[in-house]
């Protein structure tokens, strides 16, 4: 059993207190018709005098946050799902009994509240309280500034305390369902249909990422979480589902920054009859309808840069890039050899299982991605690296694979889709032999997904994007954890 501190023990006294006169400490329903800032907004341009005539009911509750006790008559403040609303109390208007219990309250407890509206000289709206009913003992003390804590894993540890404390991580926590909504309406106004497909799966493919695995007992066999969504998606266009999209967990065993979190969000799309570049449309109206539904504008600062979110984006294509950036131009009819020596005398190490596009890749990554601020589609991605998008017909070498890129950071991830079986069977068994050579993010080989485009898959355009990353991009969050309610942490020593 842990030890109390002084304020806990002196909560637990009270609790018995409550109990003695006949409360459950710990409440029950309670009929609750407004909240904070409704009722603000509603009467914020109201007088005194015109509050008083009125006589406006409410009834709310919430956690207590501020008392200030005097006497016979005190306010107080507490703090629902919208804010904070500040509380009159008298014991002329609640009698002796109920004026005691509720001078026996602490911050933190949580009460329901009845009563009319008033204005205060200051110009607060404020509740004259008729009801005060006791809901929720609170048996630990909150924080004084849980925000400032030296330890600011703590707040991720303890999101519960987080967003009592912390408004920003109360209008973050708020944002992000309306972010997901928004994407949701979006698309399926557009005749999407959103689908749900298999957390677990025997074949690692979809994206190049380390898996974690898992076992199904009763089977006996080894299984992975996800790491992407893609293969089964495009199952549903051979079936006749001309316009999916899924938004779900994925789960890859990779490192922690502010950017990555083992578990994460996407949005994945797939429309059959389209491209690449249908694909760059849509991504656009994703992200620019989202910004203006949520922040009433497409401008945002993020990362110390202003930003314009309304269409339409730059584009670009990678090699193109590179040689604003280098001098180089890849689109030469250069050896690997050739490409290796340019790696070599530009400090890019050359690993096993490297190929020309490989190569390439790594150019872009080191001097060109960082300094791609305003949103920007990056085409023509190396075939090395895209082993489920199409070539490209005017260089095989390349494919019809786009990137964004907004302030430095990659947002979404598309391609023409390869439907041809022959050339995916040919780029399954390329990352089979990558796999050999060390690359432990390759694909393996998915002869299903072979035989369901031998069936048939209309030329299609796919999509998939980190919604993380974009509730990051649109509330202003730095890191990654700051939108994630409860993110991967380390477990404490």
């Amino acid at each position: 059993m842990r030890e109390f501190t002084e304020q806990e023990l002196v909560r637990r006294e009270k609790l018995e207190k409550i109990k003695n006169l006949g409360i459950d400490p710990f409440g029950h329903k309670y009929a609750v018709t407004d909240f904070s800032q409704d009722i603000k907004d509603k009467y914020k341009n109201m007088t005194h005098e015109e509050l008083t005539e009125l006589k406006a009911t409410v009834s709310v509750a919430g956690r207590i946050m501020f008392i200030r006790k005097m006497g016979k008559a005190s306010f107080f403040s507490i703090k629902d799902k919208l804010g904070n609303i500040q509380i009159y109390i008298s014991i002329n208007d609640v009698g002796e009994d109920v004026y005691n219990l509720f001078k026996s309250a602490d911050i933190g407890d949580i009460v329901g509240v009845k009563g009319t509206v008033m204005m205060t000289q200051t110009g607060e709206v404020t509740i004259k309280c008729q009801e005060y009913t006791h809901l929720v003992k609170a048996l630990r003390p909150l924080p004084e500034k849980f925000h400032g804590l030296s330890d600011v894993e703590e707040r991720f540890r303890r999101r519960y305390v987080d967003l009592i404390m912390n408004d920003e991580a109360r209008k973050v926590a708020f944002a992000r369902p309306k972010i997901i909504r928004s994407i949701q309406h979006y698309l399926d106004n557009l005749g999407y249909t959103e689908v749900e497909t298999p957390i677990l799966g025997t074949i690692l493919g979809g994206a190049a990422a380390r898996p974690f695995i898992t076992h199904h007992n009763a089977q006996n066999i080894d299984m992975y979480l996800r790491i992407a969504t893609e293969l089964p998606l495009k199952r549903l266009l051979v079936g006749g589902m001309d316009a999916v999209y899924e938004i779900g967990r994925l789960f890859r065993n990779e490192g922690m920054d502010r950017k990555h979190n083992p578990e994460f969000t996407t949005i994945e799309v797939y429309k059959a009859f389209t491209d690449l570049e249908g694909m760059m449309d849509l991504t656009e109206g994703i992200i620019s309808t989202c910004a203006y539904e949520l922040n009433g504008t497409y401008e945002i600062d993020f990362l110390g840069h202003h930003l314009k979110l309304a269409p339409k984006y730059r584009r670009a294509h990678m090699v193109d890039l590179i040689k604003e950036k280098t001098g180089i131009d890849f689109f030469q009819n250069m050896s690997f050899e050739d490409a290796k020596k340019l790696a070599e005398e530009h400090g890019i190490e050359v690993e096993a299982h490297f190929g020309y596009g490989h190569i390439v890749n790594a150019f872009f990554e080191k001097y060109v991605e960082s300094t791609i601020i305003d949103p920007t589609f990056v085409y023509g991605h190396p075939i090395e690296i895209s082993p489920l998008a199409k070539k490209d017909p005017s260089d095989p070498r390349f494919t019809q694979r786009f990137e964004l890129f907004i302030a430095g950071s990659e947002y979404a991830n598309a391609f023409t889709e390869l439907n041809d079986p022959i050339d995916q069977y040919e780029r399954f068994e390329a990352q089979l032999k990558e796999k050999d050579l060390g690359n432990e993010e390759a694909n393996e080989m998915d002869i299903d997904f072979v035989e369901a485009l031998e069936y048939g898959m209309p030329p299609a355009g796919g999509m998939g994007m980190g919604i993380d990353r974009l509730v990051m991009l649109l509330t202003g969050m730095e890191n990654i954890r700051e939108v994630i309610l409860f993110p991967t942490m380390k477990p404490r020593d």
